[in-house]
């Protein structure tokens, strides 16, 4: 078994692979490239023409297998949530076991994007505490957060923020969306990291500049939650100006369409969303934001769309706001 230093210095070696760092911790993972996978269970899932391998590996409990064909499910159903189908023709999750010295049910996972071909699949890897059962696995976020950097085409390196931050942004929509929680508990979520990210080792610092180091200057939460707030604040702008007829979902259902072979730099990708949706949002806030010395204000955001923060940090949503709902269509994905 490779140290936790090892697994961390391949993991920065690899340009095609994403990492997860987690909300409060530091997760590690564990690259599959060159290590074989025994599998003691394989299941193929076909949807609209779409398809994807699971192998779990003979390191699971036998006991535990069927908790995760349920969780799979699950997740499996919420990506399709966003474009109507998965983000990839040919998707591979790989579920190996591992007991952690924490109480984390998934410590470790990663994503591989692999080649170009499109027959070539993405491949999605999590390390699962032996003693989790469904509830525990299905109310975790780092599933959903891992899937959600498939919605976009990006080469895999660069601008992590952009990446980092739309499966942020992500893994809480999806979570409600898949009836985990509800909305009001959705933007507790969104909320509590933004506060975190307002944990600002380096104001000197533009995000552009701190998002390749944020391992070296422990900035992880600035990163991960400004990108967050980018998306945060573009879906919430092309909803506003479309009438409700555009969203974030929408944006990146057309990016899906055209470009899911491709291999993108971050600000190609806001670039291209503009094109798509025909409006100036994604790129001139991707330029703002990719600027800024500390994580936007969302104060405003808020007052916008009717949620309100008591004094103790706890999530109010106002029924009757006039925003309530695109707020709720957040939440819901409509």
């Amino acid at each position: 078994m490779l140290s936790l230093l090892s697994l961390r210095a391949i993991a920065e070696r690899s340009a095609s692979a994403t990492i997860t760092a987690p909300l409060i911790s530091i997760c590690c993972v564990f690259l599959f490239g060159s290590t074989a996978v025994y599998a003691n269970l394989e299941q193929t899932y076909q949807r609209d023409g779409r398809e994807l391998r699971l192998l779990v590996d003979d390191s699971v409990p036998d006991k535990q297998q069927d908790d995760i064909l349920r969780w799979i499910d699950v997740i499996a159903d919420s990506m399709a949530s966003v474009f109507g189908h998965w983000p990839r023709r040919h998707l591979e999750v790989r579920v190996v076991s591992y007991q952690s010295a924490g109480n984390d049910p998934v410590p470790w996972a990663q994503v591989n994007r692999g080649d170009q071909n499109p027959d070539s699949p993405n491949v999605v890897s999590f390390y699962v505490d032996p003693g989790a059962d469904f509830t525990r696995l299905a109310q975790n976020w780092t599933a959903y957060h891992e899937f959600s950097h498939l919605l976009i085409p990006y080469r895999g390196w660069g601008d992590m923020w952009f990446s980092e931050g739309l499966a942020s942004y992500y893994q809480n929509l999806l979570q409600a969306r898949s009836g985990i929680f509800d909305e009001r508990e959705m933007w507790q979520r969104l909320h509590d990291g933004f506060v975190r990210g307002r944990d600002n080792k380096r104001p000197d610092m533009t995000l552009a500049e701190l998002s390749p180091s944020m391992r070296e200057h422990r900035s992880y939460m600035r990163v991960y939650w400004s990108g967050a707030w980018y998306f945060f604040r573009a879906d919430t702008e092309l909803r506003s100006r479309s009438g409700g007829t555009q969203s974030l979902d929408t944006a990146l259902a057309a990016l899906n369409e055209c470009c899911a072979d491709m291999r993108l730099l971050a600000r190609e990708i806001a670039s291209r969303l503009d094109q798509l949706s025909g409006e100036a949002v994604f790129l001139p806030l991707f330029d703002q934001v990719a600027a800024s010395y500390g994580l936007p204000a969302f104060e405003a955001l808020y007052r916008e769309l009717g949620i309100g923060i008591d004094a103790s940090g706890t999530v109010t949503l106002q029924p009757s706001h006039p925003q309530a709902p695109l707020r709720r269509a957040i939440a819901a994905g409509s």
